[in-house]
């Protein structure tokens, strides 16, 4: 998969642009505060129908307009063609078109075009709380399995009506009569996210331990282990049956703290070099090329699921890796069209830049 061109109106800090992309490698220049950033989220919107910068639709839109609209021309490697064009308002209305077709939910959009982003904020995968872990897998797998996203927005609905039940039968205790079906409903969807999520983290330990012992000239092992409240995790069934005796017997508890204290949405993944918790004991250089193997392991884990190579987008990053490190990444991405952004190039390699296409920004104008 390849993305042919991008066009943004009104985008951010842009008023019209339109780029063609080079198959391979795509280098975006310039100083800090230009676009270069607001080029890759513009691309990352058109895959996952939202921004990784902001919650707020609004902001995308360039200051004093009132819409802003991106289009996105694609290539499967079948050399079937395809366009994404998203349109939002200043009211925080979205419409994403697929060929020309309006589509009404974002399950909808998800692998239409496989992205995989690594900026600075993805250090938060290692050093924050469990939710960013949760949302890291979520995200990941939504992308590339449409049940699992049904799956997990139907598990949240669910969660979030036992909460509210849980907090009226504090009050009215009759309603706890009610409690066992939504912990049947809850365990039910519950369990199928947790094999799936067991299968991915299997798949995403295994290809990044191998990614990060190369970007490291083989002096550090990485491991991740998925890690959920379930003691028997033989199959679906077992997890199912765990899940319901941990919600029954939490239920009493649950009922005073108004809250579901057992559940995927409660689980998170444990990440170690050389044995080592990496969160609480790794450098930051330790935990930046951590959370680097696993961006690199999501291209691996696309290619296996959908057939075919996402693009990567790489926010900032390059220059924080020696040259040995570049070349060891870039060896990696061979087969993988990628879009870099820099604010210099002086510290990539020579043959890297001579392999691309330079994209120059300055306040939000592109010369290509």
């Amino acid at each position: 998969m390849k993305i042919k061109s991008i066009a943004l109106k009104n985008f951010r800090n842009y008023d019209y642009q339109k780029l063609e992309l080079d198959d391979k490698l795509n280098i975006i220049i310039g100083d800090n505060a230009q676009g270069k950033t607001n080029l890759l989220e513009a691309l990352y919107v058109c895959g996952f129908g939202k921004s990784f910068r902001t919650n707020k639709d609004s902001d995308l839109i360039n200051f004093e307009e009132e819409t802003t609209t991106v289009k996105i021309e694609i290539e499967q490697e079948n050399g079937y063609e395809q366009a994404i064009e998203y349109r939002i308002n200043q009211k925080n209305k979205k419409e994403f078109l697929v060929n020309g077709v309006n589509i009404t939910k974002i399950s909808e959009l998800l692998g239409t075009i496989n992205l995989v982003l690594f900026y600075p904020d993805d250090l938060k995968l290692i050093k924050d709380s469990p939710q960013e872990r949760r949302k890291f897998i979520n995200r990941e797998l939504s992308h590339i399995s449409r049940i699992y996203c049904l799956d997990i927005i139907e598990y949240n609905r669910i969660l979030i009506q036992r909460n509210e039940l849980l907090k009226k039968i504090f009050y009215q205790p009759a309603f706890k009569e009610t409690l066992d079906i939504w912990d049947e409903q809850l365990a039910l969807k519950g369990a199928k996210i947790i094999v799936k999520r067991m299968s991915f983290v299997g798949l995403l330990n295994d290809i990044s331990h191998e990614i990060h012992k190369n970007i490291t000239s083989q002096t550090e092992n990485l491991s991740i282990n998925y890690i959920t409240s379930v003691k028997n995790l033989t199959n679906y069934d077992t997890i199912k049956g765990d899940l319901m005796a941990g919600l029954k017997k939490n239920q009493e508890s649950d009922i005073k703290r108004g809250f579901t204290s057992v559940g995927p949405h409660r689980d998170d993944i444990d990440i170690k070099i050389n044995g080592i918790n990496i969160k609480s004991f790794g450098s930051q250089g330790q935990q930046r090329t951590a959370a680097l193997s696993l961006k690199l392991s999501e291209i691996e884990i696309i290619k296996r699921e959908v057939g075919e190579y996402p693009i990567l987008l790489l926010d900032d990053v390059m220059s924080e890796l020696d040259h040995k490190r570049q070349r060891d990444l870039i060896y990696t991405l061979k087969n993988v069209q990628t879009i870099i952004t820099t604010t210099d190039v002086k510290n990539l390699l020579d043959d890297y830049i001579n392999a691309s296409k330079l994209i120059q920004v300055k306040n939000g104008s592109i010369q290509s």
